[in-house]
């Protein structure tokens, strides 16, 4: 509803019209809408709605990428979210380098692909880290070897695999990376009139920076347009209950691997003693046959146990439970 004026401003607006000091043809065109050009080669499939859920998607993946690469390159690795956009998909191919390090990876069970570019100083970086190297990358572009693409398909498919949680609100998907191809040319998913979402990701490891791009059709993703809106992805969130996710810990706890080792026992010998052992000779331990051993959880002593057999592998019975207080 418009703004209700007061007499005294209705006095005041008229008297000003009166003597000239405001135009009536000046306050009409104030009032006329702004008209704005539509392209309809470019039609806007994507709203900015879309694009900022998809960013959170994507702000979520890259805290995933940030915890998971450094156990592989074991170094530092910050992973923010640039910008998004929409663009039809021809503009993205056209501004590839070449060569790129494009991931194609089919988004099952939604129809068709996505891309996953990667800058070619970051590939560099990972394998010059993944080799033993000291993460830096090369000034001169070069073409991939077969080697360094075998390690950058290890490296995507890790990338790829943890994409299926921040989606987990929107749809469940199983994404599995087809290829790794290095010229644009052979990474045309699409028909280059069609519109593409890009979620720009920026990624620093150590010293090197680069971008990441994520090329998001909108043919892929046409079937859960309705789905990609704050409100949703909000809503869904908070319908999974507190006991629900503590169960979902629990359940990914119980399958971690954990070293367990059971200690016989103890001894100490010589250098020359331990350089000339033979088969069949016999080392004393500092404990008794009929003794409890200790069972060492990584190296904290928890169990004490009995030694024995199981069938024809050797095995121990658990006698007592250390605590945590003991």
């Amino acid at each position: 509803m418009g703004e209700v004026l007061s007499q005294s401003e209705i006095d005041s607006l008229l008297n000003a019209l009166s003597t000239g000091e405001l135009d009536a043809d000046e306050i009409q065109k104030k009032d006329e809408r702004q008209v704005r050009n539509y392209d309809f080669a470019r039609p806007a499939k994507f709203s900015k709605e879309h694009l900022r859920t998809l960013e959170i998607i994507y702000e979520h993946y890259g805290r995933l990428l940030s915890t998971n690469l450094p156990l592989y390159l074991r170094k530092n690795v910050q992973i923010s979210v640039a910008s998004s956009e929409t663009v039809v998909f021809s503009e993205f191919s056209n501004a590839l380098s070449n060569p790129a390090i494009l991931g194609i990876v089919n988004f099952a069970p939604l129809p068709g692909s996505i891309i996953i570019e990667l800058a070619p100083n970051l590939g560099f970086a990972m394998i010059d880290r993944m080799l033993g190297g000291q993460g830096a990358s090369i000034d001169k572009t070069r073409d991939f070897s077969e080697i360094e693409l075998t390690i950058l398909d290890k490296i995507l498919v890790m990338c790829m695999q943890l994409m299926k949680e921040p989606w987990r609100n929107v749809v469940d998907v199983d994404p599995f990376l087809e290829r790794i191809e290095t010229n644009p040319q052979f990474a045309q998913i699409i028909a280059p009139n069609d519109m593409v979402a890009i979620v720009t990701l920026t990624v620093k490891i150590g010293d090197v920076e680069g971008f990441m791009n994520i090329c998001l059709p909108f043919f892929t993703l046409e079937d859960v347009m309705d789905k990609l809106n704050t409100k949703f992805w909000y809503s869904t969130m908070q319908s999974a209950s507190e006991e629900d996710y503590s169960q979902y810990v629990e359940s990914m706890l119980r399958r971690a691997d954990v070293p367990v080792k059971a200690v016989l026992g103890k001894s100490s010998i010589t250098v020359d003693d331990f350089v000339n052992l033979q088969c069949g000779d016999i080392i004393r331990l500092n404990t008794a046959t009929d003794a409890e051993m200790a069972v060492y959880v990584g190296n904290i002593k928890k169990f004490m146990a009995m030694p024995g057999k199981s069938g024809d592998k050797y095995a121990v019975r658990v006698t007592n439970v250390i605590r945590e207080e003991e």
